[in-house]
C-alpha cells in the first residue's frame, strides 16, 4: 500500500553571506537616497512620493529576508532595484506623468548614487540567484 504525501518544500537558504551582506548594504543605500529626496518629491509629485515610500518599505522587507538567509530576498531586491533603475531612466528621457522637470538631468548627485546602488544590487542579486546551487544536506547523511 502506498500513500501520497504532500511535502512542503523548504525555502532555500542563502549560501553566500558576502553577496547577502553586500546586497543589504546596497538596499540600505537605495532606501537612504530615497529618504533624502522624499519630502521634496511629496511636495512636487505626490504619487512619486508614495512610490518612494513603497520602495523604502520594499528595501526593508528584502533586507529582512536576506538577514534571515532567505533567497527570496535576492528576488525582491533585484526586482526593486531594476524597476527603480528603469523608472529613473524614464524620468530622464521621456519624463513621467506630471513629472517632466528632470528630463535630461542625468547628473543630479542623488540620482547618480541611486543608479550606482541599483546597478550593484541587480548585479549582486543576479549573481546570487544564478550561481551554483549549494544544497545543505541533513546531518544524518541521507
Amino acid at each position: 500500500m502506498t500513500s501520497a504525501a504532500t511535502t512542503v518544500r523548504p525555502t532555500r537558504r542563502v549560501q553566500s553571506p558576502i553577496l547577502e551582506a553586500l546586497t543589504i548594504v546596497g538596499l540600505v543605500g537605495i532606501a537612504w537616497v530615497h529618504i533624502l529626496d522624499l519630502s521634496g518629491k511629496m511636495e512636487e509629485t505626490p504619487y512619486l512620493g508614495f512610490a518612494y515610500i513603497g520602495l523604502i518599505a520594499g528595501c526593508a522587507a528584502a533586507a529582512v529576508l536576506l538577514a534571515r538567509r532567505d533567497r527570496r530576498g535576492f528576488v525582491l531586491a533585484g526586482g526593486l532595484a531594476a524597476a527603480t533603475f528603469l523608472a529613473y531612466c524614464l524620468s530622464r528621457t521621456t519624463g513621467l506623468p506630471a513629472a517632466t522637470d528632470d528630463v535630461g538631468n542625468w547628473t543630479e548627485t542623488l540620482g547618480v548614487w541611486s543608479l550606482v546602488l541599483e546597478g550593484a544590487v541587480v548585479a549582486l542579486s543576479a549573481a546570487a540567484l544564478t550561481g551554483p546551487a549549494r544544497r545543505s544536506h541533513p546531518a544524518d547523511g541521507s
